[in-house]
């Protein structure tokens, strides 16, 4: 709870600080659309709760894909239980973490790095440092490279969903506070993974699996890393 307590109020100071940190830094005249949260009449992002929504969508449709594939390979048991606590910290750690980890990473953090490097680098080494941060050094070496592999990847579409908005921010949100949220809400009690469960499909962890390190994970992120590019040119 403290170490809660303590990020929350560091985010609140990010927030506060932010708006005057792009007029500074970046001499943005409206430093909330430069950060990709508003959109201005003049440009062609999209609405901000259809962009949402639709990377919502596309997060539910990958981790319902690989739920499936357990279910029907017998390594796992629906079970469907969940009560209004699960539901409200899932809901809570969707919008919470969507909204942090992307105005960090996929805004802040992006813009800082074009200041000093291409927009294409800019890209690839946001997507290492985001791997960097969210891996879990208490795993083994296999385990460690996959899961590093699996969060380059997720960097790297996030990055894209933002670009091929238009700099709108709201379906990278959408994605990967889906993809925390449904997954949270699924080992809460909906479904029961069993311990022969193959990595390749729930990725490293153990008895808190994370898929986003398993193979099934990189080709799906591959691929849609792949259709955003095509969708972007």
């Amino acid at each position: 709870q403290l170490s809660l307590t303590g990020t929350v109020l560091s985010f609140v100071l990010f927030l506060l600080v932010m708006p005057r940190w792009a007029a500074l830094r970046w001499s943005a005249s409206k430093p909330w659309e430069a950060l990709g949260i508003r959109n201005s009449s003049n440009d062609n992002r999209p609405p901000s709760a259809q962009a949402l929504l639709q990377g919502f969508l596309i997060a539910t449709g990958l981790v319902t894909l690989i739920t499936s594939l357990i279910l029907l390979g017998g390594w796992g048991r629906w079970l469907g239980g969940i009560n209004y606590t699960t539901l409200i910290n899932a809901t809570l750690l969707c919008l919470g973490v969507g909204f942090a980890e992307e105005l960090i990473f996929r805004s802040w953090l992006y813009q800082e790095l074009s200041q000093i490097v291409s927009s294409r680098q800019a890209e690839i080494v946001q997507a290492i440092i985001f791997s960097l941060a969210h891996t879990r050094f208490n795993l083994e070496t296999p385990e460690i490279l996959g899961l590093s592999l699996g969060l380059f990847l997720l960097g790297l579409v996030l990055g894209k969903m933002r670009q091929r908005n238009h700099g709108c921010l709201w379906q990278s949100i959408g994605f990967h506070g889906g993809l925390v949220g449904i997954w949270f809400i699924l080992n809460q009690g909906i479904v029961d993974f069993l311990q022969d469960t193959p990595y390749w499909l729930v990725g490293p962890g153990g008895q808190n699996p994370n898929p986003i390190g398993g193979p099934s994970s990189w080709i799906l992120l591959t691929l849609l890393l792949i259709n955003r590019n095509r969708r972007i040119q």
